[in-house]
């Protein structure tokens, strides 16, 4: 399951919920209006009516500001009427020239708010290709998964995952593109497809990797030569087969995941490392598998580096490894909500880092209920 944020348009018009907020330009010109009419002509409160419709134009739609700023204009006049030498023409003039800048600035920021919601969508659609819905179990196998955004309105980075039901096993796939932005949700989109066509076709690790590094390869050669080292992408290849009491794990350059077996830990580090996607042609496309026990019960995490980089007021990093082994033996969910939880804590509520992880267990046989449908696979934010 992902933390999940759903875009809905803005409300125009004036149609959606009056609040406090919404109405402190009529709040303002009554306030005003109301001490112009009740103080000593010295004061000159009538002199504010202008700033009625400029705080209009920051909240409300043209029409409405146009409106308020008509109502001020006839409020100036009645005064100018009770109060013959108020200077109402300098006044009336000034309250009809911030109304015709009120009515343009609010037309060029809904113009901008629109963009941006158009950009959003564009930018969920792009991260639905990369962050898919996913089934939370395959078979005995129990898989449930969290995204965060680092910022309250991003929805799109290069961390990914995927996970695929093969003849050969369920194969996970999880990781991180350096940097951000549509360039890296670019190079994490050409990694998932990739995988998920050769999950099915390769029959080990080591062949999906390399077709990994090829898709990387190929998107990548659309940049500047001078660039390729600023782009390459670190991924964790997991393989549980069916049946089998084992996993295996290919790890490109990827923080290690790790395994509680009834309360004991093991960081999973690679026996010998293996290139990261986009380097093989630098330092070699050989690739190394580690097969790790794996029995009913077990608890797996993967995850990007988001997660240890976190840190804390003082700048502390979040200690992943010590957390998980402190964790009491659950489901999947269970875990990932206690990680979502203690990391929003840790780090104040603010993170530094888009953060993506997937925790499995193998199911105890005929112990427990069936596990619940599938989870969607929205991007969420912190």
């Amino acid at each position: 399951m992902v933390k999940s944020g759903r875009l809905r348009p803005r409300r125009r018009h004036g149609r959606g919920p009056l609040t406090p907020l919404s109405l402190s330009p009529v709040i303002l010109t009554v306030v005003i209006a109301s001490l112009a009419y009740t103080t000593p002509r010295s004061m000159a409160f009538s002199r504010l009516l202008p700033a009625a419709p400029a705080l209009a134009a920051a909240m409300w739609p043209v029409l409405p500001t146009v409106l308020l700023g008509t109502v001020c204009l006839f409020l100036m006049i009645g005064l100018g009427i009770v109060f013959p030498d108020l200077g109402t023409g300098y006044t009336a003039a000034g309250i009809v020239a911030v109304t015709v800048a009120a009515a343009y600035g609010s037309h060029v920021r809904l113009q901008r708010e629109q963009s941006l919601f158009q950009v959003r969508l564009v930018a969920d659609a792009a991260q639905q290709v990369v962050l898919s819905p996913m089934p939370r179990r395959f078979g005995g196998i129990e898989i449930e998964s969290l995204y965060l955004a680092a910022a309250a309105e991003a929805r799109i980075g290069g961390d990914f995952y995927e996970v695929a039901d093969t003849p050969y096993g369920v194969r996970l796939l999880i990781g991180d593109v350096r940097g951000k932005g549509l360039p890296a949700v670019g190079t994490a989109a050409a990694v998932v497809n990739s995988f998920r066509e050769a999950a099915y076709d390769e029959p080990d690790l080591s062949g999906i990797a390399r077709r990994l590094e090829a898709s990387s390869t190929r998107y990548s050669a659309a940049f500047s030569p001078e660039d390729l080292t600023e782009r390459f992408s670190t991924a964790v290849l997991v393989e549980i087969p069916h049946d089998d009491g084992h996993l295996r794990i290919l790890n490109c350059g990827h923080p290690p995941p790790l395994l509680l077996n009834h309360g004991e830990l093991r960081v999973l580090e690679p026996t010998a490392p293996s290139p990261l996607l986009n380097l093989a042609e630098l330092i070699g496309d050989h690739y190394s598998v580690d097969t790790i026990a794996f029995a009913p019960g077990d608890l797996l995490l993967l995850y990007t580096d988001g997660v240890t980089e976190a840190r804390d007021r003082d700048g502390g990093f979040f200690p992943l490894a010590t957390w998980m082994g402190g964790q009491p033996p659950g489901r999947p969910r269970e875990l990932l909500d206690a990680l979502h939880r203690d990391l929003l804590r840790y780090s104040g509520g603010g993170l530094d880092d888009d953060i993506a992880a997937l925790s499995v267990r193998l199911r105890e046989r005929e112990a427990e209920p069936e596990a619940e449908a599938p989870s969607g696979g929205a991007a969420g934010r912190a």
